[in-house]
């Protein structure tokens, strides 16, 4: 068996802290041989504040399944970008559907991000690795692992939506905030299929392996997964393809699911 879990509003709480019972249940689970991997829209650059709460760092499947990564190395073990000509038939027809979409770009595995001057950053200047462009041209020179798409408030399934069917065959469109900020990855690019390809590595099947989210973001693992678990603060979308929803991420539900699985 394996777990594999969201973290912002599944194991984090609001405060984007690790609780007490949640971190020590994931050192149960290592004390077990149970293995979990986090499964996350974050950068790798995000992952450090969750790394100095765990007792040991997680292998994680990050950018929504564009990156996989062995925090105890330091290590890429896949990366699976924008091309930077895709990058551009992006902007070209995001130009067209959305004229005041303002454009971000992850490059460098995620380990980087570039944004236009008029892009809010509301969460990345504690982050680093972050840098104003003049033009949107800028951001299509590297490859990215993941673009993010703003214009204004928005309600965040219906701009979604919007913005899939106008990338429709050429990229994925998927959200994970109440802001109305979609995340852009390259075809097939999913967080089941980041999960697929380091389960596969390890040689465990998709119905050995317990998922458990929270956001729209989360709908492809879960649905890939043996065994899907919506926390109690799930989107209805997310809650409509589990098996099983739990507690609240303030109230440990990935927690007491996972102390009910050891011995």
């Amino acid at each position: 068996m394996l777990i594999a879990t969201d973290l912002d509003g599944t194991l984090l709480r609001a405060d984007k802290t690790i609780s007490a019972r949640t971190a020590a249940a994931l050192d149960r689970a290592a004390e077990a041989d149970l293995p979990v991997v986090l499964v996350t829209g974050r950068p790798i650059r995000w992952l450090k504040l969750v790394y100095e709460q765990l007792a040991i760092p997680l292998p994680a499947v990050c950018a929504n399944g564009a990156v996989v990564y062995d925090p105890a190395r330091d290590q890429v073990l896949r990366a699976d970008p924008l091309a930077p000509d895709v990058l551009a038939e992006i902007a070209r027809r995001l130009a067209d559907e959305v004229p005041d979409a303002v454009l971000a770009v992850e490059i460098v595995d995620g380990r980087e991000m570039r944004h236009q001057v008029e892009y809010p950053i509301l969460w990345d200047s504690a982050h680093g690795g972050v840098r104003a462009v003049d033009a949107v041209a800028e951001l299509l020179t590297e490859p990215a692992v993941k673009l993010l798409v703003r214009a204004g408030q928005r309600d965040p399934d219906e701009f979604t939506a919007r913005i899939g069917k106008a990338l429709h065959g050429i990229a994925e469109a998927t959200h994970s905030s109440l802001s109305g900020l979609v995340e852009v990855s390259a075809s097939g690019v999913t967080k089941a299929a980041g999960l697929a390809w380091y389960c596969d590595r390890l040689g465990v099947p998709a119905a050995q392996v317990t998922a458990f989210g929270d956001m729209p973001n989360d709908v492809p693992m879960l649905a890939w997964a043996g065994r899907a678990i919506a926390v109690g603060n799930a989107h209805p979308a997310v809650k409509e393809v589990a098996d099983e929803v739990v507690a609240s991420n303030e109230d440990d539900g990935v927690a007491i699911y996972i102390e009910s699985l050891l011995p």
